[in-house]
């Protein structure tokens, strides 16, 4: 199913879609709010049994401001419908950007964020940053959480700072993002993109100004991170051993990636690779040396009980 013109946009918007149909045509019209003439919009709908598949039929009769393609996801669940986006349609547009099916983005988020992108070298470049919480109806709960860190490799290998609703990548980024996830699986697509640019040498900017309102809802597949509960659900991640087959999923993505990688990079993920291997005391003064971080001080102590554990 699509709508298109004869030439393609030069910015490509890449949502997925599973049983979205409360809140995806308020999404909808706030991408085609967008303050730039331009952009293509390509879903990738994951199965929906909800009205979701008639609401995209609509909205792509509608559509102006470029191409409106509809996929058929691959069934496989959240992570790997935006892989199946990434190597379908992540490399062949200018500025690429991910969107969930349930947000409200401001009318200059696009604008905002190619600016900045259109301004930085020949380097791949990504743009990410802070969100509005808002509930169900819309209404603002509070802010995200505010990163003050700088970004870094030394960051991402153990933390996801953007949230995919409002990344934008230029084309050396999505390339790379994309050629990354072709045969590999990642945990999810904000963290795994955040990941290969910063190991590949690329510049992230994190915009501590919010752009988009971030719904909070009962069926949010991920949510706000901030919360008693979600910390409490780190926890028993940790505890369970899922952050380390977290861990596992990206080094063998990683591994293909070497190539294109910064040495730093390199050598960071051969220590890390190795510091998972010794032994309960040896392993923190690793972490030490490896000057990995996570964004806040709690972060990092629950960072080193995790490496002292042996759950990273």
């Amino acid at each position: 199913m699509s709508v298109a013109t004869t030439d393609r946009a030069e910015t490509a918007v890449l949502m997925g879609t599973y049983n979205g149909a409360p809140f995806l045509a308020e999404q909808i019209a706030s991408i085609q709010a967008q303050t730039i003439p331009r952009l293509d919009l390509i879903v990738s709908d994951d199965g929906s049994t909800d009205g979701t598949q008639a609401l995209l039929a609509e909205a792509a009769a509608g559509w102006k401001k470029g191409q409106f393609e509809v996929l058929s996801g691959p069934g496989k669940g959240f992570s790997e419908n935006y892989r199946h986006l990434l190597i379908a349609h992540g490399q062949s547009h200018a500025f690429v950007a991910f969107s969930d099916q349930d947000d409200i983005w401001h009318p200059e988020k696009l604008e905002v964020a190619i600016n900045w992108l259109g301004s930085q070298s020949d380097k791949p470049a990504l743009y990410c940053g802070r969100t509005r919480y808002v509930d169900a109806a819309g209404n603002y709960l509070r802010m995200s959480p505010l990163f003050r860190k700088p970004p870094s490799v030394h960051n991402a290998l153990v933390q996801s700072i953007g949230g995919g609703n409002t990344m934008v990548m230029n084309a050396k980024a999505a390339q790379l993002v994309g050629m990354a996830s072709r045969n590999h699986p990642f945990v999810s697509h904000d963290w795994w993109a955040y990941l290969v640019v910063t190991a590949c040498g690329g510049i992230v900017r994190y915009d501590a100004t919010p752009h988009i309102d971030y719904r909070q809802h009962q069926d949010n597949v991920l949510g706000a991170n901030d919360t008693v509960l979600a910390r409490l659900r780190r926890a028993t991640a940790l505890r369970q051993g899922r952050f380390r087959q977290w861990m596992d999923i990206h080094l063998t993505g990683l591994a293909e990636l070497e190539p294109h990688m910064t040495t730093e990079a390199r050598n960071l993920i051969a220590d890390f690779r190795a510091m998972r291997q010794k032994g309960p005391i040896a392993r923190p003064l690793s972490l030490v040396r490896s000057r990995l971080y996570r964004q806040t001080l709690l972060g990092t102590m629950s960072l080193g009980i995790a490496v002292a554990m042996g759950w990273l």
